[in-house]
């Protein structure tokens, strides 16, 4: 299958980027000039700047919008605002997870959904089968470009380009319709990183002008553009699960970790039946750390002794913190933070210490 390609191709060419693979996209894995550590860093430091346009945008409006978005998600969407965002999984009627994403509330009747591109489809799928009602859900993953601009620098740099009084103020907040050279964008605070930064939603005959953009000016506050391997450690780094590893049909939100986006106190939604069953899950997820030196990776045994106890969901080098860290699904005997295991890495026996998922903290 041919992969398809982002707005920015030909800019992602001219900058060296390295074309991967991935979720049926062309994508920068990093740049030339930059290694994966260098980008990574820079997030943390300054600021980054990723294309995060294979991401996919679902449309839902109707009187019955809000009716449909309670019952079809785990989470309670009735005391949003309007310019708000907000976190929530879809199950599948076992209770396995579909997908993760943040929901948008642009007015009392129409809201938009932020998804995996890998899940895009599925996701279009179900909730066109399973929607209510006065509900109309779009796929506009086609018209919608998206821009990450991630760092403790983002603010500065995108105060050189829009009315500081067009910025989200707040974590999980948007703006529409921010005029930014000639292009229109929304911005929102938001970002899988960890980091403070902002996500910029544009059509995508505009995205070149805003990329451009925000690489010219934000030179000086040392931005520089960011490919797919940054993405993966920052993310790791700040707990963050990833559809495909921490995240499948096969993994309830209480095992993930993600009690916080589900409210068994509505009604009802798809799901809830299976879930209450499952609120005391055998196996957690936890974060692991490398005693001494190696790495992990995904779908490694860990150990206690000569018993195994889970799999690791992902595995990488720490930038910032100069070891190797990992995530895991644990037996909930061996989940307990501080619990010395074993991971077998191709047959090589790593010591690792069960820690806390979340590996860095903005700003700590």
């Amino acid at each position: 299958m041919k992969e398809k390609t982002t707005a920015l191709y030909e800019e992602h060419l001219a900058l060296g980027g390295k074309m991967v693979p991935f979720a049926e996209y062309l994508l920068p894995i990093n740049y030339q000039g930059t290694t994966l550590v260098q980008e990574h860093l820079a997030v943390r430091e300054q600021a980054g700047l990723f294309d995060v346009s294979h991401m996919g945008t679902l449309d839902i409006s109707g009187e019955d919008a809000l009716d449909n978005l309670n019952y079809l998600l785990t989470n309670d969407f009735s005391n949003m605002t309007i310019g708000q965002v907000r976190y929530s999984l879809m199950l599948n009627n076992q209770g396995g997870i579909l997908d993760d994403f943040v929901v948008f509330k642009w007015s009392e009747t129409h809201y938009q959904i932020i998804v995996n591109a890998a899940n895009r489809l599925k996701d279009y799928k179900w909730l066109k089968e399973n929607a209510f009602g006065n509900c109309k859900v779009k796929d506009l993953s086609e018209g919608t470009a998206i821009l990450a601009l991630q760092g403790p620098n983002s603010t500065a740099i995108l105060e050189k380009l829009v009315e500081k009084k067009m910025l989200p103020t707040g974590y999980y907040r948007f703006i529409a319709d921010v005029p930014l050279e000639e292009a229109t964008v929304t911005i929102s605070q938001t970002g899988y990183t960890g980091e403070m930064g902002y996500e910029l939603y544009c059509e995508p005959e505009e995205v070149v002008t805003v990329w451009r953009a925000l690489l010219e000016q934000g030179k000086d506050l040392g931005l520089v553009p960011c490919g797919l391997g940054a993405r993966d450690t920052l993310r790791l780094e700040a707990g963050m699960p990833l559809y495909g590893h921490e995240l499948s049909e096969e993994i309830t939100p209480f095992e993930a970790g993600l009690k916080f986006a589900v409210k068994m106190t509505k009604p009802d939604f798809i799901g809830k039946g299976a879930l209450e069953s499952k609120l005391d899950p055998h196996r957690l997820r936890r974060g692991l750390k490398v005693l001494g030196k190696g790495l992990i990776r995904e779908d490694m045994a860990v150990h206690a002794a000569d018993m195994e106890v889970g799999y690791t969901t992902s595995g990488t080098f720490s930038p910032s913190l100069g070891y190797g860290i990992g995530m895991a699904l644990l037996n909930r005997d061996y989940a307990k933070i501080g619990t010395e295991l074993i991971v077998n890495v191709r047959g090589r026996h790593l010591p690792v210490e069960v820690v806390s998922a979340t590996f860095y903290k903005q700003g700590k």
